[in-house]
């Protein structure tokens, strides 16, 4: 079970990854910066599977690919936010990074709730008050494109 991390609305690509580090092609130097500019804590209390709550126009700003790299670099499995930058929405499905449009889970969902998702029918659990909402899911070659690790990932393994 995944431990959500929750910010509000507007958080934009600035404070995903601060531009004090974008020369960096570094993933794990990219996730040690992560959000870092609105939670200090947020790479020590970050684990493998976790998940990013998020309000209104999560990833707006500049269309830099660092913010989600640095998101799933951190180990972070899913952001669920209730809308998000169109090209940050992009970048992070060309990067493998799963993302769901909800704005019910995104209200409903606590700092520090444990939360399941089921991105074959979009069924995400809050399983520490026993909540559930519906994402629309992606559809399966989508699904399998994040699955493979992004876009790129997806297509050298259709080659092979």
């Amino acid at each position: 079970m995944a431990v959500a991390h929750k910010y509000g609305d507007h958080v934009d690509t600035d404070v995903i990854i601060p531009a004090r580090y974008l020369a960096s092609q570094d993933e794990k130097e990219l996730a040690s910066h992560c959000m870092e500019d609105i939670d200090s804590d947020f790479h020590a209390k970050a684990k493998t599977g976790d998940i990013i709550v998020a309000g209104l126009n999560f990833g707006c700003g500049s269309s830099r690919e660092h913010a989600p790299v640095a998101i799933k670099a951190s180990g972070i499995s899913c952001v669920i936010a209730k809308s998000f930058a169109r090209i940050f929405y992009r970048n992070a499905i060309n990067i493998g990074l799963a993302i769901l449009e909800c704005p019910e889970a995104a209200e409903g969902i606590s700092d520090g709730d444990k939360v399941s998702v089921d991105f074959g029918t979009g069924l995400i659990t809050d399983e520490t008050t026993g909540k559930t909402y519906h994402a629309e899911p992606f559809p399966e070659f989508i699904r399998q494109m994040i699955a493979d690790g992004g876009l790129m990932a997806s297509l050298k393994k259709a080659k092979q």
